[in-house]
């Protein structure tokens, strides 16, 4: 029988520095998206004022 091959072991100081970039970066991403979202909004909420300035 062939002996079995272990997987390489991942030190815990690497898990941590990847679960810490995956948080930092749904974070980052969370940001921009609540940011394209606000400046949406505001977007509209401007148009609307100019087109009601217009027709009065």
């Amino acid at each position: 029988m062939a002996p079995r091959r272990s997987l390489p072991s991942v030190g815990t100081g690497a898990v941590a520095v990847v679960l810490v970039g995956g948080v930092v970066l749904t974070a980052l991403l969370t940001a921009v998206a609540v940011s394209a979202v606000s400046v949406a909004v505001a977007a509209v909420v401007l148009r609307s004022l100019l087109n009601s300035q217009r027709h009065h």
